[in-house]
């Protein structure tokens, strides 16, 4: 079914690109404060709108009220100028939490470019120095292979990702990096889904939607033995980017997940792995006591931000010579009673 037009664009309303993020209750409602002081600390001029997606109170949510505290709601909007946008889940809900990042665009206004974040995204520089083609959407390259999950006597990548392009109609051959030999995953298209961009936030959502809602609830014969959770963002998103025209490599690198952004996931991998100007953004941003005050509320930040363990995490590790998996980041921080989410 088509999501429905958001309200029309004003007329003198700023030009510029639209940022969204989800907005719910637990973590996120902390991450999207640290989100949206660091997104108006490097772009203070910015020409769009920063807008935040809410997921409301509804059958596929049963007793869980997905909704953020009032008080963070209230703050993001007198603070940082945020749009809190609310929306009914149609599809996933309580089953599958990350399909909020799908339902969350059929907020957003017809044929106005946007660009979607993780609330787990710290802002380290101005978004207007990334140059967005909408002929050409693409997401995260920041990405491992972690699906499909390759059985011994199972199918194989190319058989896995055949099957899906051949269920949506799109053309597998041409989505595939010939640089790369056969049966190895950079050779598919695979992207992280922390974030990606467009021209219409509509068509996009009206693909991921119907792309995503196929697999997961008749997924084709050789997905049976697949993971779906929660990978299943990162399963459809590529079909989207390929039906839409884009594909890898969107954003020059070394801006996004790099030089604009950085994607810490969680504030103990944060404090472990990213750099001392990762870290310093992160202190200078939060450390107005009017943040400060909701902040707190997270065990997390309280502790690794406020009380110092932050700083005891990351000296257990060596920032020029990390661990290369991190399961092994996590089991250490684990171990000396430092791994909060």
């Amino acid at each position: 079914m088509d999501a429905p037009d958001a309200l029309p664009v004003a007329e003198g309303e700023a030009p510029g690109r639209d940022v969204l993020a989800v907005l719910q209750g637990g973590r996120l409602a902390y991450e999207a404060l640290i989100f949206a002081a660091s997104f108006r600390a490097a772009n203070p001029e910015y020409d769009g709108r920063l807008i935040f997606a809410e997921p409301q109170p509804g059958p596929l949510w049963g007793d869980t009220d997905p909704t953020a505290p009032s008080e963070i709601r209230q703050f993001l909007g007198t603070e940082y100028g945020a749009e809190i946008r609310p929306f009914a889940s149609e599809a996933f809900g309580a089953r599958y939490p990350h399909g909020n990042k799908i339902e969350a665009l059929k907020v957003l206004d017809r044929d106005r470019p946007f660009v979607f974040f993780d609330t787990d995204t710290l802002f380290l520089g101005p978004l207007s120095e990334v140059p967005f083609d909408d002929a050409y959407p693409g997401a995260s390259m920041r990405r491992t292979g972690t699906w499909p999950v390759i059985e011994l006597y199972g199918p194989g990548y190319t058989q896995t990702w055949k099957a899906l392009y051949d269920r949506f109609g799109l053309d597998f051959d041409s989505s595939l990096d010939l640089s790369h030999p056969d049966e190895y995953w950079e050779r598919y298209l695979y992207f992280n889904a922390g974030w990606f961009f467009g021209g219409c936030p509509l068509a996009f959502h009206r693909r991921y939607l119907e792309i995503a809602r196929s697999i997961w609830d008749d997924p084709p014969p050789e997905l049976i033995c697949q993971p779906l959770e929660p990978w299943l963002d990162q399963i459809a998103l590529p079909l989207v980017l390929h039906g839409l025209g884009g594909g890898r490599d969107a954003v020059p690198p070394g801006l996004l997940d790099g030089r604009i952004t950085c994607h810490y996931r969680l504030l103990p991998l944060l404090y472990a792995r990213e750099a001392d100007a990762v870290v310093e953004v992160l202190e200078r941003v939060t450390a107005p006591n009017r943040i400060k005050k909701l902040l707190k509320g997270s065990e997390a930040a309280k502790r690794m931000i406020y009380q110092g363990k932050g700083a005891k995490a990351r000296a257990l590790f060596d920032r020029a010579a990390l661990p290369p998996k991190e399961q092994t980041i996590r089991n250490t921080l684990k171990r000396n009673k430092l791994w909060l989410r």
